[in-house]
């Protein structure tokens, strides 16, 4: 018979060992922390700020060490929601920013700001509407760096004791009234139009120069081809002048034969269109007498020979008379 007291004191021992144990595991996992990479944390003792905890594994008194939520401490990017705005010449204009920060200070962004997040949104929502309220709508829209820029430094400066430095604050858009929208696209086309019709004159003036120039140049290349073309003709025509001078001087011709050239040159003279009036010259006469005694020179003995230019003629040669033209038909206007 198993005595009951034995049995007690076992079971007992038995939930006391079990208490011990779970004691300390509870010990132990209160004591342990590990802290993963770009983390921190802050460790409270007795209520008061103890230290930060660094990553890696790091050991805590049990029971008497709170450890407060990790703090990320990676950049973060946070988009806050579109905040009307109103520009200096009264136009509400709705902004959206994106603010890019990191917190370097576990403790201070612990103890120096109850939410850091809301703290950033509304600190950049005012300073935006102090810096574009300074600017007209032209100048909000063309002016991003500049806006970007001054939000930042007033942020950084403002969120440094937070333990919280801003890297960057961008403008993620602008939207104006649907009014003024309207009004920007009306302008942009009228503008654009402006510029079309600018490139389009300058365009048909440069095609204007061109064409002058080209017909200028051309003009020139074509006296100067005619120039030298007179100059060759002249020159060819000299030669065969000093050809032909050269020729009858070395044949040595006789009257005869200068006069039988001259008849024979007169017809050519009357076959200029340019003519109007041809008038016979008092050398026809002298001609035809040369050509008359070489003709009686070689005829037979007994017949009469033609009167030289030395004898005595009853015949007087002809007075030049004008051969006038047929007047041109008129036209009628």
């Amino acid at each position: 018979m198993i005595d009951a007291g034995a049995f007690i004191g076992q079971i007992f021992l038995i939930a006391l060992a079990v208490v011990v144990v779970i004691f300390v595991l509870v010990v132990l996992a209160r004591a342990i922390r590990v802290v993963p990479q770009a983390r921190a944390g802050v460790v409270e003792r007795l209520g008061r700020y103890h230290k930060t905890l660094l990553p890696g594994l790091n050991l805590l008194v049990p029971f008497i060490d709170r450890l407060r939520p990790l703090l990320d401490l990676r950049e973060q990017v946070v988009s806050f929601p579109p905040q009307p705005v109103i520009t200096e010449d009264n136009l509400v204009v709705s902004i959206d920013t994106v603010v890019y920060f990191q917190v370097t200070d576990a403790r201070a962004a612990t103890y120096e700001i109850a939410n850091y997040l809301v703290a950033v949104e509304q600190l950049t929502t005012t300073t935006l509407r102090n810096v574009v309220g300074g600017l007209n709508l032209e100048e909000a829209l063309t002016s991003r760096d500049n806006i970007n820029g001054q939000l930042r430094v007033v942020l950084d400066e403002a969120t440094g004791k937070w333990g919280i430095r801003v890297n960057r604050v961008e403008l993620k858009s602008i939207e104006p009234p649907h009014s003024i929208q309207d009004s920007m696209e009306q302008q942009m086309r009228a503008e654009r139009n402006r510029r079309a019709q600018i490139l389009t004159a300058e365009g048909t003036k440069q095609a204007a120069i061109l064409q002058a120039e080209g017909a200028r140049q051309s003009a020139i290349l074509e006296a100067e081809g005619e120039a030298k073309a007179r100059v060759l003709r002249a020159e060819g025509e000299a030669k065969a002048i000093t050809t032909v001078f050269e020729a009858i001087h070395a044949g040595r011709p006789d009257s005869p034969l200068l006069a039988y050239q001259y008849l024979q040159t007169l017809p050519k003279i009357a076959e200029n269109p340019s003519n109007k009036l041809w008038i016979v010259p008092s050398e026809l006469t002298e001609a035809l007498k040369g050509i008359g005694g070489a003709f009686a020179r070689g005829l037979p003995d007994g017949m009469p020979a033609a009167p030289t230019a030395d004898a005595p003629s009853s015949v007087r040669p002809p007075e030049p008379m004008p051969v006038a033209e047929p007047p041109a038909p008129s036209v009628a206007p």
